[in-house]
């Protein structure tokens, strides 16, 4: 059966694009008018993504493609435009379209009397266009133009208060990081557009050419890990982690929508979406399993030592997306379910937390942890619905990261021993310092002269609705409902529970909350233990392994050092020549003009000369000749 509902996807995007449209064209005579029609565009589309998704929810539903509008001809080769909707890209459309209604909203409060608040809705809508329309690609070619357009988005929103050195600074990283990446996916792509069967780089195409076994396992390796790169970017793991953090100096609506929900869950889509050149390559998926769990305990080691409250939920991301990374690199179907189903939960409660800490920062106006304190009895719906995200990110029963996240493990549990091990190490850490942050925030006395009262109502109805969605979310796939799986990818095996996962996972997580217990409300612990006995281990965990360090003297500043020497020999050497041609011309034609005064003495004696050198010329040709 064709989903009628599907057949009109392609206005999903359509309305964020119109919002773009208007509020650039007309945006300073609306004022505060800008806010309303970014959110009702929004919420439109966010109603047909629903129809689109409650339809696919009662099975029986082909994917639907229309790719008939050709774009460019070479030669034999046509390329297309179009969209697609499979039940994957449909459950992505309403994770991109509700949190983004609910930023949009947040927003509307945040972003209250900043005078470019109508360009900073442009922004948000010209994003959540970008992001759409990369999830209903037809093609790769297509997906790459939104992709790129959605690293554009970024660098506009992450810079947006462009008056900050820091803000500048960090575009600027987050826009060249995740070019590294993107020339991977690019390169990608050529391969795909010269050994795919006429030339096709649609959706199907690739599933028919890999799934069959039609590619060299070199080359399809060669590819698989290029488009790894790409999402390595994308989506902030390691090495290319570094523009993340430093990314949440734009204001803290961006950082929940963009880089906890929606634009960093790209790379673990593009993966997913091209699944079958993964899965005919052992050697990729080991890649991106491994890259994944580094990432997953890499990151969230470093998140125990930062002070910045959105730069812990910053690593806390990068962390949460390499157990995403992991469950797809396992590479069966259920475990690419459960990175799936990680990435549905995840965009909730991580949405939550960043809101929840804008609304801390915006009543208390610092961003440093040790400066707060007692809020939780001053902001009582931020605090509660904080404390929910907090402990859905923490993996606690029955909410919503304790179902995807014990997904992950109960297959890294089946498959391999170390990946399951790394992974429960590092929900050992995303407790500890989700429990440290909770603590330090909102339990204890008031470290702030401050007088923090709770966000107007159109910042906590936000934080409220993803509350719920932390809690309820993780229903919708447990070992005793594990419809997900048949549906998203058709896998009909049933998933078995795993009660030693179950009880570790939440052993772990109950013993990192516990352990922040102690340490910073009860002081048993003393919060200093590490920084006193081994200062060298808290300063690399606070300075980040000094991999940004790391970074500035291997590749940077050579670069930079090369860079100067380049321009040393475009100014002395190329522009000397040009430079040198020019004098010579003009001291020439002056040369030439002086002759020109009219004297008949002058003419003949340079008509004299001109015969002479004739005559020479003549004669040594002559005697080269007879030579």
């Amino acid at each position: 059966m064709v989903s009628a509902y599907s057949q009109y996807a392609w206005l999903i995007p359509l309305f964020p694009l119109l919002s773009f449209l208007i509020l650039t064209a007309v945006g300073r005579q609306l004022r505060d008018a800008g806010a309303y029609i970014s959110i009702v565009s929004v919420f439109v589309s966010f109603v047909l993504s629903l129809l689109v998704f409650w339809e696919r929810l009662g099975g029986q539903v082909e994917d639907y493609t229309w790719n008939n509008l050709q774009w460019l001809r070479l030669g034999d080769v046509t390329l297309t435009m179009g969209f697609e909707v499979t039940n994957l890209n449909a459950l992505m459309l309403v994770i991109v379209t509700l949190v983004s209604l609910l930023v949009n909203i947040y927003s509307s409060g945040y972003m209250h009397g900043d005078e470019r608040i109508n360009v900073f809705f442009a922004y948000i809508s010209l994003f959540t266009f970008s992001m759409l329309g990369l999830v209903i690609s037809a093609n790769l070619l297509e997906l790459y133009i939104f992709w790129e357009l959605v690293g554009v988005c970024s660098f506009l929103l992450v810079g947006f208060w462009y008056f900050k050195p820091e803000a500048r600074a960090a575009a600027r990283k987050a826009f060249i990081v995740t070019r590294i990446g993107d020339v991977g996916l690019f390169i990608a792509i050529l391969l795909l557009f010269w050994f795919m069967p006429n030339h096709a780089l649609d959706f199907s195409s690739i599933h028919n050419a890999f799934s069959g076994g039609e590619m060299p396992a070199g080359l399809t390796t060669l590819i698989a890990i290029l488009i790894f790169v790409g999402a390595i970017g994308k989506s902030g793991q390691f090495p290319l982690h570094t523009w993340l953090p430093d990314a949440m100096e734009g204001p803290t609506p961006i950082s929940a929508l963009i880089h906890a929900a929606t634009m960093v869950a790209a790379g673990v889509y593009l993966v997913a979406r091209t699944f079958d050149i993964f899965a005919a390559s052992p050697a990729a998926l080991g890649v991106v399993a491994f890259i994944g769990a580094f990432t997953a305990i890499f990151a969230a080691t470093i998140g125990t030592a930062q002070n910045d409250i959105k730069r812990v939920l910053a690593y806390s991301t990068v962390s949460q997306l390499g157990y995403m990374m992991m469950a797809l690199g396992i590479g069966t179907a259920a475990a690419m379910t459960a990175g799936i189903f990680h990435l549905f939960t995840h965009a909730f409660f991580k949405a939550l937390l960043f809101l929840g800490a804008g609304s801390v920062i915006h009543a208390v106006h610092t961003q440093n942890i040790h400066e707060m304190g007692g809020l939780g009895g001053r902001m009582k719906i931020t605090a509660w619905t904080f404390g929910i995200g907090a402990l859905a990110l923490s993996g606690i029963f029955p909410l919503s990261g304790f179902w995807s996240k014990d997904a992950i493990l109960s297959e890294a549990y089946r498959h391999n021993q170390a990946l399951f091990w790394i992974g429960l190490i590092a929900a050992f850490f995303t407790a500890f310092y989700m429990s440290r942050l909770f603590f330090l925030v909102f339990a204890g006395k008031p470290r702030s002269s401050a007088e923090a009262h709770e966000s107007p109502m159109s910042m906590t109805l936000p934080l409220i609705v993803l509350a719920v969605l932390a809690v309820a979310a993780g229903f919708a796939f447990t070992p005793f409902n594990p419809w997900l799986g048949e549906w998203l990818v058709g896998h009909t095996e049933g998933e078995h529970a795993n009660w030693l996962v179950i009880v570790l996972s939440n052993l772990v997580g109950l013993l990192g909350i516990g352990l922040g217990y102690l340490v910073y409300v009860k002081r048993t612990v003393p919060a200093d233990a590490i920084s006193s006995r081994a200062p060298w281990l808290y300063r690399l965990l606070e300075r980040k392994f000094y991999i940004d360090e790391l970074y500035q003297t291997v590749i940077v500043r050579p670069l930079q050092g090369l860079g100067h020497l380049l321009t040393l020999f475009d100014v002395y050497v190329v522009d000397g020549a040009v430079r040198l041609a020019s004098y010579a011309a003009t001291g020439l034609g002056r040369a030439g003009s002086r002759l020109q005064n009219g004297q008949v003495q002058t003419y003949g004696l340079a008509t004299l000369l001109g015969l002479v050198i004739l005559v020479l010329a003549l004669a040594g040709r002559r005697f080269i000749n007879f030579g």
